[in-house]
């Protein structure tokens, strides 16, 4: 396999990372990520920058004794302290900067470039002196003079520099120039080529791909994309892509990544957009009834790659875009093997809420489901509900009155309680009291998922006078009425219940 098939990775997380705004890793934190980014895979792993803090180089420290299979490396300015600073840690690498465009040497370190020119070439040698492999970047090199680009990077070659690097430190450059300015680097150096690629215009992936694609063979990445202003390339789609798209090799196992992803966002504190490549919640979720449908019966359909190959799964979500086939799969997977009928009105029911804007979790389907697969028989229903009203407030004792229609005839009755759910039941027992003297045993709000327009769940038990007992539930949105509802389910099965067993007595 030619150098140019095998990319290495070069994770800067702990550095470039850590300084996405308002993410400050202990020394401890960052061990841990290291511990994982090695079994990742990575080539590199850019531990901190040693000169910026004591907990900086603790941290450094902590993961160079760790001895892991990764280059560690820290960052270092083309000075003495900052060197001696990294090289006091004991790492094997370390990285040197210097800016080299004239906005950053005119306004920010007030030299020259010739002046640059020595101190990048006294930095490097200095490194190199020490025995350590040395990474030279030319910060802001995009918005640097081509020339004195290619100056540089020859100068520091010839004193010793191990690799370069081309830094896109704003984020300006575009996909094809990038591609265009790593040829012309390679033909000015021998030096393998790395790129660190900044994500303000939305294009660091593309433009390390492109670079890539040039003759570069190291990449600058982070998990999730974190770093300064809008964010690094982000290390599992530019992996990802490398794999799938450009058949190239990395050390990734590309199964810990979404493993990884996961623990950089629990220690930083910093969520995933759902809709993030890779990594993000909806990269393999699948909606619509045409994707899903597609996706069952072959996921190469809608899926570029098997989500098991990045240590996910596939899943499906029910909402008003979703078709049978999905909601039956997601539903046998849950244990619920509903007929033709009951699936009909599962859809149905899913698309109307899906159509009041309301998300349709795992659990609200369930309940939906479990409503639908385990309700009373429709056509032996003895009592229904009519009417209900409801009124409540601050200073209002909470009433209920209710219609009811039993066998036929119109009962009306109403009632005072502690609250609108408790009123209601009550009014339900006046009508049923004198007719069945059916009491309600056990009341309880199983599940209310989402936020406060969520599905809720009541679960109730009723009991007659001869000892018969029958548990019911229901779903809905409204606690109320789903707990009316639940209470007349339960009431029904008794009666069905008594009616059955007085046909078998006769």
């Amino acid at each position: 396999m030619s150098s140019e098939d095998y990319i290495k990775i070069f994770d800067t997380t702990l550095r470039d990372g850590e300084q996405t705004p308002g993410v400050s890793l202990t020394p401890e934190e960052k061990l841990e990520i290291a511990r994982q980014l090695d079994k990742l895979g990575v080539d590199t792993i850019e531990a901190g920058f040693p000169i910026a803090s004591k907990g900086e180089m603790e941290a450094i420290k902590l993961i160079v004794k760790e001895g892991l299979n990764a280059e560690i490396c820290g960052l270092a300015r083309v000075n003495k302290s900052d060197i001696d600073a990294a090289l006091s840690c004991g790492v094997g690498c370390i990285h040197v900067f210097i800016a080299t465009s004239d906005i950053h040497l005119n306004y920010k370190l007030k030299l020259t470039r010739e002046q640059a020119l020595q101190k990048a070439i006294e930095g490097v040698e200095y490194a190199k002196s020490h025995g350590v492999q040395v990474e030279f970047s030319a910060e802001d090199a995009t918005r640097s003079d081509l020339d004195y680009l290619k100056q540089v990077f020859k100068a520091v070659e010839d004193a010793g520099a191990d690799r370069i690097d081309i830094p896109d430190t704003v984020g300006i450059i575009t996909p094809a120039r990038i591609y265009q300015l790593v040829g012309e680097i390679k033909k000015t150096v021998k030096l393998p080529i790395s790129l660190h690629c900044h994500d303000d215009f939305g294009m660091a992936v593309a433009n390390t791909l492109a670079g890539i694609e040039a003759g570069a063979v190291r990449a600058h990445v982070t998990v999730n994309g974190l770093g300064e202003r809008a964010g690094n390339a982000s290390l599992e789609e530019v992996v990802m892509a490398l794999h799938s798209l450009y058949k190239k090799k990395t050390r990734i196992n590309t199964r810990l990544i979404y493993e990884t992803s996961k623990l950089v966002s629990e220690l930083t504190g910093i969520m995933v957009q759902p809709n993030k490549a890779i990594v993000g919640d909806n990269a393999f979720g699948h909606e619509s009834g045409i994707h899903t449908h597609g996706v069952l019966s072959m996921p190469l359909t809608y899926e570029p790659i098997e989500p098991e190959l990045v240590g996910r799964k596939r899943w499906i979500q029910a909402g008003k875009h979703a078709g049978a086939h999905g909601i039956l799969a997601e539903l046998r997977e849950m244990g619920w093997q509903p007929n033709e009928d009951q699936l009909k009105e599962i859809v149905e029911k899913v698309k109307e809420l899906g159509d009041k804007g309301k998300t349709i979790t795992d659990t609200d389907l369930s309940a939906i489901a479990r409503s639908v697969m385990r309700k009373t028989t429709e056509e032996e229903k003895i009592i229904t509900l009519a009417d209900l009203a409801v009124m409540t407030g601050v200073k209002v004792v909470p009433t209920a009155s209710v219609k009811l229609i039993v066998d036929g005839k119109e009962y009306v009755a109403a009632e005072t309680g502690v609250g609108p759910v408790d009123s209601a039941v009550k009014a339900i027992q006046k009508v049923t009291d004198s007719l069945a003297n059916i009491r309600l045993k056990e009341y309880r709000l199983e599940a209310i998922t989402g936020g406060s327009d969520a599905l809720a769940e009541v679960i109730i038990k009723v009991e007659d006078r001869n000892g018969n007992v029958a548990s019911a539930r229901a779903t809905g949105e409204d606690i109320v009425i789903t707990s009316v509802e639940a209470m007349i389910n339960g009431i029904n099965k008794i009666l069905i219940k008594r009616k059955q067993a007085q046909s078998h007595a006769k």
